[in-house]
């Protein structure tokens, strides 16, 4: 019984079994605890008007990039341009499945564009109003 490869085995499948356990028992000892008093957050007492203001350049220069982006033409990697392009390919090659993802991932980027013009007129209301509002200061 003092064999090494027996002793191996035997403290293998040990650890085996222990690990067995705990994945069985690990789940629901997480689901039955409550959270902690730092794991809640209190109901906000502004509208968060300072740091919207101190990040809205930022927002502002990552929409018109993805709205560039977007714009660009079939060379340029994200733009509509070259997913019409890659639908239109794929329709061609008679590629039905490729071409109907490739025709929903149009779908979004073209309502995505939308999106983001919006946004953009947002920010500019946003950056006009924390001009006047002392960066939201006031």
């Amino acid at each position: 019984m003092n064999n090494p490869i027996f002793n191996r085995r035997r403290v293998a499948a040990a650890a085996l079994a222990a690990a067995a356990v705990l994945t069985v028992t690990a789940p629901s000892a997480f689901a039955d605890s409550t959270p902690s008093k730092g794991a809640t957050a209190s109901a906000p007492t502004t509208d968060g008007a300072k740091g919207i203001c101190k990040r809205e350049p930022k927002a502002d220069k990552r929409v018109e990039r993805a709205l560039n982006r977007l714009d660009g033409g079939v060379t340029t990697v994200g733009s509509v341009a070259r997913m019409q392009q890659r639908d239109d390919n794929a329709k061609k090659e008679g590629h039905t499945a490729i071409a109907t993802l490739l025709d929903h991932k149009l779908t979004y980027r073209k309502g995505l564009v939308t999106t983001l013009q919006q946004r953009q007129k947002d920010l500019k209301d946003v950056a006009a109003w924390c001009a006047a509002n002392n960066n939201g200061t006031k």
